[in-house]
């Protein structure tokens, strides 16, 4: 079957969907609907994507930022909120990467000596983020606690402190992120 057939099967799967339910979401993407003329339409969420790194014991104070991110109008992923049963979470997570146009690294005096899979995303993230722009702000390194941020990233990137004073760090965050997102938008329009 070539792309073409294949695209024409896809389409017809969704319409199927569609006419039986409600509109079909991907996640962070968008969405596929039935517009007023009963045609398939799709419905980008055009919200900027940020991927939230962490270790499990830092889950509430993450949670936390993921509220925020949310409230700011960001499109926050998070496993514990984003993944589903049955999912390939390792494949998952580094499509959520590669989407993102943002990866919060979430450290503290646990993500940093722990091994694990807040690890493998670390270093995932990286490769990702050398192949951005260095003008561009990509990896964000947080700080949730008084904790040692890596050498290699403490070196090139500033963090920025969720502590003493969360909704400040919250505040600088957030103003960082709407910087870079209006001037991609500005550098898209220009290319337009």
């Amino acid at each position: 079957m070539n792309r073409s057939a294949r695209w024409k099967v896809l389409l017809q799967i969704i319409e199927s969907c569609l006419r039986e339910g409600g509109p079909i979401e991907i996640d962070g993407v968008g969405r596929f609907k039935l517009n007023d003329l009963n045609q398939v339409t799709f419905e980008p969420n055009g919200r900027t994507r940020a991927f939230l790194a962490y270790a499990e014991e830092d889950r509430a104070e993450v949670r936390r930022l993921f509220s925020a991110l949310q409230e700011a109008g960001f499109e926050p992923w998070m496993d514990q909120e984003r993944l589903l049963p049955g999912q390939n979470w390792p494949l998952a997570i580094e499509r959520a990467i590669d989407t993102s146009d943002f990866f919060l690294c979430c450290f503290s005096q646990r993500s940093i000596t722990k091994r694990g899979y807040f690890q493998s995303e670390l270093e995932y993230a990286l490769g990702v983020a050398s192949r951005v722009p260095a003008e561009e702000i990509f990896f964000v390194p947080i700080r949730l606690d008084e904790c040692e941020v890596p050498r290699q990233i403490a070196r090139k990137v500033q963090y920025v402190d969720m502590f003493p004073d969360w909704q400040r760090g919250v505040d600088h965050l957030l103003q960082a992120l709407w910087h870079q997102t209006l001037e991609r938008n500005r550098k898209k329009a220009l290319r337009r």
